[in-house]
């Protein structure tokens, strides 16, 4: 989950409300420059952090504070294969895009242990095995994930509050397309993202946000109990395509 620090307590956004924020992002895509298998691409999106069970995991820090996920423990493989083969359920290219996910998550580990090396070689030769049996080719794949990161990176920044200050840009990463987009705030809260890359001049997305007026919790029972029973409230962002 993503925890922000409020003055009366703590906002929390469970990190399948942050990827569902990201399905938004990517169905405003301008259409006849979307990736393959939009649909589906964004159906991979908008699961592909169903690994996070925030009521079913220790999510307290040290000192009994709601844990952000960048201080959270690594997914271990048996828990990230069983994830890999829930998404199947929904199709091979979900399945696809959410090995393709994983690997990169975990690249890094190659050759820490037998086990990251068995994992990474298992989501390669699955790979391989999907496109050539959705007959679908290692660029388009690349390409669908390309901007499934992308929409993930732009929720991220958004839900972690990083949009800078004095309508400063960010850049978000490249997409699919090869292109760099930068995120901006104007002054009065809307937003732009440059070069324009939707198919209507204005939208708005949204998350569900959960609020906690403790501050410190002695176990992570009760800080669930806590999650359940928390008010919730809707975060808005419209996107512009320019400032008016």
């Amino acid at each position: 989950m993503i925890v922000h620090p409020t003055q009366t307590g703590w906002q929390v956004i469970y990190h399948r409300a942050h990827a569902l924020l990201a399905a938004q992002i990517a169905g405003q895509w301008r259409r006849k420059d979307a990736p393959p298998r939009l649909y589906e691409t964004i159906s991979a999106i908008s699961h592909h952090d169903d690994l996070e069970k925030e009521w079913q995991e220790n999510n307290l820090t040290k000192a009994g504070a709601p844990m952000d996920f960048t201080q959270s423990q690594e997914t271990s493989f048996p828990q990230m294969r069983k994830h890999l083969e829930d998404s199947l359920y929904r199709g091979r290219w979900v399945a696809l895009l959410t090995s393709m996910h994983m690997s990169r998550l975990n690249a890094s580990q190659r050759g820490t242990s037998k086990e990251a090396d068995e994992f990474l070689d298992e989501q390669r030769a699955a790979q391989k095995r999907w496109c050539k049996e959705l007959k679908i080719s290692q660029e388009d794949a690349s390409s669908a994930y390309d901007f499934m990161q992308w929409c993930d990176r732009c929720s991220l920044i958004l839900c972690q509050g990083e949009l800078p200050d004095d309508e400063r840009a960010l850049e978000i990463s490249k997409a699919h397309d090869g292109k760099r987009y930068d995120i901006r705030q104007f002054a009065d809260g809307l937003i732009t993202v440059e070069p324009w890359c939707f198919e209507t001049d204005r939208f708005t997305v949204n998350v569900e946000v959960s609020y906690l007026k403790q501050i410190k919790f002695d176990d992570n029972a009760s800080l669930t109990e806590a999650l359940k029973i928390a008010p919730r409230d809707l975060v808005e962002w419209t996107f512009i395509k320019s400032k008016p």
